[in-house]
């Protein structure tokens, strides 16, 4: 075994760097510190659980847990919380806007706490201080000197403000239907009726042969389908309302009920003092829209009917359904009234109340639109075929409100045998309600026809009308 030579003693110089956070900037004590024994023997006693645990044990909690927990609420003073209208404790449908001082308030989690940066100086890195700096000043001396003069000064790109004008832009419009229709497209010159498209790029043309998802490049384009209106689907008001329930109209929970296809609801009118509070609130809105929000629409409560069975809901389908070349078959019809008529025949399953909903806009019902995508060689037909009323496209439909229905508390309170069997506006409740699917009359022709013809740049006449189906 080879013997370790000892080494001779080597002493290292080393600096000891040591931060100082808290100075004790007070004078030492002027005479010498004596210190005195105090026995604290006692303390173990106070500081050992089992005198804790005594303490509980005999010192009994004085709470009193009441039915409201100490927390009374009140609701004596709220406006209508008696009546069933509980719109007083509840959230606005639309929230009011956030004070400017509250918004450091409601800062997310990520952006609380400690910065995630470290400060530039740091005492105890006195070393790595020395080599970093010494290699930034090495860098710098290093490159070459540039006078301001060589420096390239950014220019700002000029906007061009001929793209904002409503030519151009009309212009951009009709470019894409050339894109997507090259045999239509206009190249006259432009007339009142008629503009010339922008002259398309190939890119752009290559984008509408080969269309690829901005995010997803694997995905592939199956099928196309060019989105047109349903000029025969119209309505009295050019447009249609979504309604939606808080909870399950009907019993079935496991399934799509098929009844709920054909379900109607029928509004009832409202009363004088109803239509008093909301003029008001429209009316405050229209004055201060800052610090009053809309009502939304028209607060209805609504009787919601169904049919009695499922079959009955697909013979009604049947019956409504304009593509159906048997829709005027009377055999549809699943029973007849007292005076011998055939009817199809709805039951009322309970009033409901409008709990939110968005204020109607006719001028602005194409914000928001139902889409249905249709292909006639897909799907199988209904039982006595199909009409070819429809070519393949998809098809939007105008939204004009949407309104969220909540049972009618008064109709508990019936059903508990608490209130009696009217709803609050003194009108009796419908049980049953008898349906018959006729013709248009002239008037409901001539409201769809109008707005048929604004779909189409047409003109037509107040008064005039057509036949239809409802």
């Amino acid at each position: 075994m080879a013997n370790l030579a000892p080494r001779p003693d080597r002493a290292y110089h080393q600096d000891y760097i040591c931060r100082i956070r808290y100075e004790n900037s007070l004078p030492p004590p002027p005479g010498s510190v004596k210190l005195l024994d105090i026995p604290i023997d006692g303390l173990d006693y106070y500081a050992s659980p089992g005198f804790a645990s005594r303490l509980h044990r005999s010192q009994p909690i004085n709470i009193e847990a009441n039915a409201e927990l100490g927390m009374p609420i009140d609701l004596v003073g709220m406006p209508g919380v008696f009546d069933g209208d509980e719109s007083s404790i509840q959230a606005p449908l639309l929230p009011p806007p956030v004070h400017p001082r509250d918004k450091t308030l409601l800062r997310p989690l990520s952006e609380l706490g400690k910065p995630k940066y470290q400060p530039g100086g740091i005492s105890f890195l006195r070393r790595t201080e020395y080599i970093s700096s010494d290699a930034a000043r090495a860098r710098s001396e290093a490159a070459p000197k540039t006078t301001p003069k060589a420096a390239a000064t950014k220019v700002r790109k000029p906007v061009d403000t001929s793209k904002d004008d409503p030519i151009h832009v009309l212009r951009a419009v009709v470019k894409g239907f050339d894109i997507a229709h090259p045999e239509d497209a206009y190249d006259g010159p432009d007339t009142h009726d008629s503009i010339r498209g922008l002259e398309p790029t190939p890119a752009e043309i290559e984008a509408w042969n080969n269309p690829k998802h901005p995010t997803k490049s694997t995905l592939k384009a199956i099928d196309f389908y060019p989105v047109l209106p349903d000029l025969e689907a119209g309505t009295d008001t050019g447009s249609y309302m979504v309604a939606k329930f808080t909870a399950n109209p009907t019993q079935i929970i496991n399934k799509h009920d098929p009844r709920m296809d054909v379900g109607l609801l029928r509004p009832i009118e409202l009363d004088d003092a109803a239509v008093a509070d909301y003029s008001a609130r429209v009316a405050a809105h229209t004055a201060d829209p800052v610090h009053n929000l809309h009502p939304g629409g028209p607060p209805f409560n609504y009787h919601f009917f169904l049919p009695a069975d499922a079959q009955s809901a697909i013979n009604l389908k049947r019956k409504l359904d304009v593509d159906d070349l048997d829709r005027d078959d009377p055999d549809l019809y699943t029973t007849k009234n007292k005076d011998g008529k055939s009817i199809f025949r709805l039951s009322q399953q309970r009033v409901y109340e409008t709990g939110r909903s968005t204020a109607p806009d006719a001028d602005n019902a194409y914000n928001e639109i139902a889409l249905a995508l249709h292909d006639p060689d897909v799907g199988e037909p209904v039982d006595g075929g199909v009409s070819n009323r429809l070519e393949k496209a998809a098809y939007y439909y105008p939204v004009m409100q949407k309104v969220q229905l909540k049972p009618h508390r008064s109709k508990t309170l019936t059903q508990l045998g608490v209130a009696p069997r009217a709803d609050d506006q003194g009108v009796d409740v419908i049980d049953v309600l008898d349906v018959v699917v006729e013709n248009l009359d002239a008037v409901e022709s001539a409201k769809r026809q109008k707005h048929r013809a604004e779909l189409l740049g047409e003109s037509v006449e107040e008064d005039g009308a057509e036949d239809g189906d409802a």
